[in-house]
């Protein structure tokens, strides 16, 4: 009976211990991941990251600007494409009884183009020097080469890779006897010229270039208003004023814009005098995401404190910079790359720094006591004060150059502590 009374008790005893046990470690397992968690949330990885420092504002297309004009009657087709540099006797326009004799112009042009690729293609030479393991390696790269024109936006450039890799593409075939000859194609596209030669009619008028220029095909009025020699005296009232609206003139060829340089004007708060004359700046416009480099030339006080009347040059041309006469710009200063550290995390601490004395010299190392501007870091259980170097301010971080051979310098991937987060008293 006793026996029984034992082993029960035991029993009951081993019952509680293992309960307290289990509890004790549910616990501290809780304790654990509430740490964890807490810990995670209070602190931020150091990581690299880019910043721009730049300034908006509404940006007015000055250039050196004429308007070319016709009779206004009949069709115009454009032998030059918006943005296109123009030498002396370029045609820039050839001017047809109708919409119809365009069409003609345009399939002659495109069979005529055909005619001469099929032509060098045939070219004995062309294929007596054409071997396959070259030519394969030369179709490739002009495959590459034209996804970078592309992706470059070099149209001028991508158009000819094409005629290039079509005339590679077609040597091989022959070469490898996939196909015998094009003679076929070559006649029919003969016949085709003829017949359409016999139904094309001259021109009856050619626009043509007297002097080397950049060509826009449309006007907006502001041509004799917006000069280069008009800088000087140009108020924030005028530049507010201006629009970006086109003629509706049916003698309106386009206009041509001279000289290689032109001039954006804006009116921008400066009181924090971030720009300054000479300064040098690229350039991002609304209408895409290319980059040009530019120049302040002037700034101009306006009586009141928050506008200043902005003078950029710039010498670069594309279609995009055309195309409108006022356009949302971006005054980009520079591009910055750090370790983005959060405002919250920035702290201030006295570090005590050792200094050796001059070589040679007989006196003891001095310690100053200097204050820095840094971080607090999560070491393991460790907490540690580092400095960081301000490249880029932004609203609610900065950017800390890389120091990385300097231990004393916030580095890659170091926890940062934010603030209120309070870690062995800090």
């Amino acid at each position: 009976m006793r026996s029984t009374t034992n082993r029960s008790d035991s029993s009951f005893v081993v019952k509680v211990l293992r309960d307290l046990v289990l509890i004790l470690l549910l616990i501290v397992f809780i304790s654990i991941v509430y740490n964890f968690r807490n810990r995670e949330s209070a602190t931020n990885v150091a990581l690299m990251a880019e910043a721009s420092a730049s300034r908006s504002m509404r940006g007015v297309f000055i250039r050196d600007e004429e308007v070319l004009t016709y009779s206004g009657s009949g069709a115009l087709s454009y032998a030059v494409a918006d943005g296109g540099k123009l030498g002396n006797g370029t045609v820039i326009a050839n001017v047809y009884p109708n919409d119809e004799q365009i069409g003609i112009y345009r399939e002659i042009e495109s069979l005529t183009k055909q005619l001469e690729i099929l032509k060098k293609i045939q070219n004995p030479g062309t294929l007596q020097a054409a071997q396959p393991s070259a030519l394969s390696d030369s179709i490739s790269e002009s495959y590459r080469s034209l996804i970078y024109d592309r992706d470059m936006k070099d149209y001028t450039a991508l158009r000819s890779e094409m005629e290039e890799l079509l005339v590679e593409m077609s040597t091989y075939q022959i070469i490898t006897n996939e196909v015998t000859d094009f003679d076929q194609q070559i006649s029919d596209i003969n016949t085709q010229l003829a017949q359409l030669s016999a139904r094309a009619v001259s021109p009856t008028e050619v626009k043509i270039s007297d002097r080397p220029a950049y060509f826009v095909s449309y006007a907006d009025g502001y041509e004799n208003e917006l000069t280069p020699d008009k800088l000087d005296s140009i108020s924030a009232d005028e530049l507010r004023r201006i629009t970006d609206d086109r003629l509706e003139d049916g003698n309106i060829v386009g206009k041509l814009i001279e000289g290689y340089g032109w001039y954006l004007a804006g009116v921008m708060d400066n009181s924090r005098k971030e720009f300054a004359v000479g300064e040098e700046l690229k350039l991002r416009f609304d209408n895409g995401a290319d980059m040009f480099d530019a120049q302040i030339i002037d700034i101009r006080d306006t009586g009141d404190p928050k506008e200043s009347v902005f003078i950029i040059s710039c010498s670069e041309f594309n279609y995009d910079l055309v195309q409108h006469r006022v356009e949302n710009v971006e005054l980009v200063k520079g591009t910055y790359r750090g370790l983005k550290v959060p405002r919250e995390a920035i702290r201030f601490a006295d570090v005590t720094e050792t200094a050796e004395p001059a070589e040679g010299s007989d006196e003891a190392p001095s310690e100053n006591v200097v204050n820095y501007k840094g971080v607090y870091i999560l070491k393991g259980e460790q907490v540690e004060f580092k400095k960081i170097d301000v490249i880029y301010e932004g609203s609610d971080y900065v950017l800390s150059k890389l120091h990385e051979n300097d231990p004393d310098y916030l580095t890659l991937y170091d926890d940062m502590i934010l603030e209120g987060v309070d870690y062995n008293g800090q």
